[in-house]
């Protein structure tokens, strides 16, 4: 069965996997190359996810199948001008053989009750141009786009 928990330090060396695969995944496509760079905040190492672990403005979630991990979180609480705050889910994602069973619906849900009880003002997530199935993914959980990154390469 399919569930979401926050993750432990024994999470730590499937958690780091994982990114690795997300980032083989995304950076080949569209604003992935940009994207790798920039706002994948976390490297994928283990020392970077065992200090995210620790911190109170930061949510590291795993999501499991039969208790083995095939998912990962990450949500972090930016706080904004008026004094507000913001979650920002700034890693999510499921390994290929376990999607479309849940496991990503259950890791989004439990960020979003850690940033209400945060008293988040609202929750930000980033899906690249032509990913259809995170863009559909987010919808479906009810995300809507609030703005548009616009890029230009100046390299030849």
């Amino acid at each position: 069965m399919e569930a979401a928990r926050f993750a432990v330090a024994d999470d730590v060396g499937v958690i780091v996997a994982l990114t690795e695969e997300l980032r083989a995944e995304l950076t080949p496509m569209r604003g992935g190359a940009v994207w790798s760079q920039r706002e994948a905040r976390f490297a994928p190492d283990a020392a970077a996810f065992e200090a995210l672990i620790g911190r109170d403005d930061v949510c590291v979630v795993a999501g499991t199948i039969e208790g083995a991990v095939v998912g990962f979180g990450v949500c972090v609480v930016e706080p904004l001008h008026d004094g507000e705050d913001l979650g920002v889910i700034d890693e999510l994602y499921v390994t290929p053989d376990a999607r479309g069973v849940g496991v990503g619906e259950q890791v989004l849900a439990a960020m979003v009750t850690w940033c209400r009880e945060r008293g988040c003002v609202g929750i930000d997530a980033l899906a690249l141009p032509g990913h259809r199935a995170a863009k559909n993914f987010f919808e479906g959980a009810g995300l809507t786009a609030r703005a548009l990154v616009m890029h230009r390469s100046l390299r030849e």
